[in-house]
């Protein structure tokens, strides 16, 4: 009887031997360097994911018109309101400038009039719905 459980206890010995042991004596680290110009990437990135159209954002149209026009007016506009993001979109056949991208509704609205005062024709939009 004794040779069997010492058969037994050199079997666990093995498998001890052969699982445990090489993870821990041929364990590595790795050190990664990272370029400090890929966390300014990043921020610029996350920066301009933001000024991206979301179907659940609002904007203010304020002007429908050709293509010179629509630029003369962007243009002003973002003289007068440096805060407030602005864009020129397409539609067929026409140029739309469109501002903000505003999270709330209310927020829109709120926006909408103040800029009511320089642009009477200004109206809120949900692009993409």
């Amino acid at each position: 009887m004794k040779i069997i459980k010492t058969s037994f206890c050199i079997k666990h010995l093995v498998i001890v031997a052969l699982f445990i042991l090489p993870k821990t004596i041929f364990s590595q680290s790795v050190s990664i360097s990272q370029d400090p110009q890929i966390e300014q990437l990043l921020t610029e990135k996350r920066n301009i994911n933001s000024s991206i159209t979301l179907s659940d954002r609002w904007k203010i149209q304020i002007f429908t018109g050709d293509n010179e026009n629509s630029r003369k007016v962007l243009t002003e506009f973002k003289k007068e309101i440096k805060t407030i993001d602005c864009t020129i979109i397409f539609h067929t056949p026409s140029y739309k400038v469109w501002v903000g991208n505003f999270k709330t509704r209310i927020e829109a609205e709120r926006n909408l009039i103040e800029i009511k005062k320089k642009y009477p024709n200004a109206f809120l939009i949900k692009p993409n719905k």
